[in-house]
């Protein structure tokens, strides 16, 4: 398995390379340029042209694309003209707050999506199961914006039990247990809404192989033998069950990491998200740029955890 995952490794790097070329040459037919973003009525044109010329900007194409991507490759992924700092320090910043926001959205996601889905097929057509089918309907078919502002309104506005923006209280000191609690209450209502809207695709799944599976020859083999239903579900079919939950896994946790546009927007939570959208109103190329590639290496990375994860849980499958 490890000869494969390297050489999967080894297929993304040309894989990066075309990426990074296509997104190089999307960047360049935007209008304006990095340098727009600054131009104010009190702006000389002089100065900016200068910024041009000394960031290389009437260089041929490939000679950018050649400086651009070697820095990449250190780490350096320019300078934003709009927050006035290098990119990998403002990636850094907002990496740890949707890094966060993604693992508590995970475990909120699969602690629900489990059983919901695990008891609407093994009580399939019963009273429980058409809730959680409506359930899942609702959650599909109700925007995420729609969501974030109604729990928004409820849960930070009306009731007020959470925050209603940010990461953190800004007059707490950085180090304090009261501060990482605080960093923690930020993150429970987006986190919680995540989880909701993400629900329907794991409980359909879930119910579905479980009902198949209940018909299957080694399900009656093992009832015919006098084994309780108990561990029929625990040892038998939910195993079973749960490999094509375990394929969507790694696709999950990249695309979670990649930050939601929506709910880090609606809760003014400052993660890669909200960052995405700030660097598009103020043409920070820079940032764009960035932000499009590492959402590209995410999605080639969650394709080889989903392969690896799932040869963990069935060892029958192997990516040899």
């Amino acid at each position: 398995m490890w000869k494969t995952i390297v050489r999967r490794v080894l297929i993304m790097i040309p894989q990066l390379f075309i990426l990074s070329l296509l997104i190089f040459i999307l960047a360049k037919q935007m209008p304006g340029d990095p340098f727009t973003g600054l131009i104010t009525p009190e702006t000389d044109p002089n100065v900016i042209e200068e910024l041009r010329i000394k960031a290389g900007f009437y260089d041929p194409w490939y000679v950018q694309y050649y400086n651009w991507i070697a820095n990449a490759a250190q780490g350096d992924f320019g300078q934003s003209y709009t927050f006035k700092k290098p990119v990998a320090d403002i990636l850094g910043d907002r990496a740890m707050n949707t890094f966060l926001l993604s693992l508590l959205s995970v475990i909120f996601l699969y602690a629900l999506a489990i059983p919901l889905g695990v008891l609407a097929g093994r009580y399939q057509e019963s009273f429980l199961d058409k809730t959680i089918v409506f359930y899942s309907f609702i959650s599909y078919a109700i925007p995420t914006f729609v969501l974030s502002l109604i729990f928004l309104y409820i849960f930070g506005y009306r009731l007020m039990w959470f925050p209603t923006s940010g990461t953190v209280d800004i007059s707490l000191d950085q180090g304090t247990w009261a501060y990482y609690w605080d960093k923690f209450y930020h993150l429970i209502l987006p986190a919680a809404t995540f989880a909701i809207l993400g629900t329907t695709g794991i409980i359909q799944y879930l119910r579905t192989e479980i009902i198949d599976s209940k018909t299957m020859d080694y399900v009656k083999t093992a009832r015919s033998k006098g084994i309780p239903m108990k561990k029929v579900y625990s040892r038998h079919i939910f195993r079973n069950s749960l490999l094509p939950i375990a394929a969507f896994l790694g696709f999950t946790i990249t695309g979670l990491l990649g930050g939601s546009i929506f709910i880090e927007n609606v809760f003014a939570y400052n993660g890669m998200g909200k960052l995405f959208i700030e660097s598009i109103q103020g043409r920070d190329y820079s940032v764009i740029t960035a932000l499009v590639m590492l959402y590209g290496f995410l999605a080639l990375l969650g394709s080889l955890l989903s392969d690896i994860i799932l040869s963990i849980v069935d060892p029958r499958i192997r990516i040899d």
